[in-house]
């Protein structure tokens, strides 16, 4: 068994994201692996009437990049990060695509733990990616302890 080296993790800037980001960071720092993070912008609001125009998205775009950033710049004195990814789709098949191209070894990620209705309705990003992925994954619940 190899220790991860490349260790993507992806973010939609919840509080359960940045629990499973700080919990890669630690990972990161004792295997001296490298952090590629990850946000998609998705486009679902428009599958409700809403238009969505290009200075829309443009905004949204950047907004995203500064709060990627600025989650890199709080912590890359404890790990090292490769260049964020941002990019516009479904959060599940940019998380999917970005692994198979970065030849990640691991993700971390975070999950909201919903049941019953809730997830029949608003699906499930960590399970397609557990289902889909060929690297092993590693969820993250908010109420999760750091690794010490």
């Amino acid at each position: 068994m190899q220790l991860p080296k490349n260790i993507l993790v992806p973010t939609d800037f919840s509080a359960n994201a940045e629990v499973a980001l700080d919990y890669a960071v630690a990972l990161a720092g004792k295997f001296d692996a490298k952090i590629h993070l990850v946000n998609a912008v998705s486009l679902q609001f428009a599958e409700y009437g809403v238009t969505v125009t290009s200075s829309m998205i443009d905004t949204l775009v950047d907004a995203n990049q500064k709060e990627l950033d600025r989650l890199v710049a709080t912590r890359s004195h404890k790990a090292a990060f490769a260049p964020t990814i941002l990019d516009v789709g479904d959060a599940r098949n940019v998380i999917e695509q970005t692994a198979a191209k970065i030849g990640a070894d691991l993700i971390v990620m975070g999950t909201h733990g919903r049941r019953g209705l809730k997830r029949l309705v608003l699906g499930s990003v960590a399970e397609s990616v557990v289902r889909h992925v060929t690297c092993p994954v590693l969820l993250i619940r908010a109420s999760e302890e750091m690794p010490k």
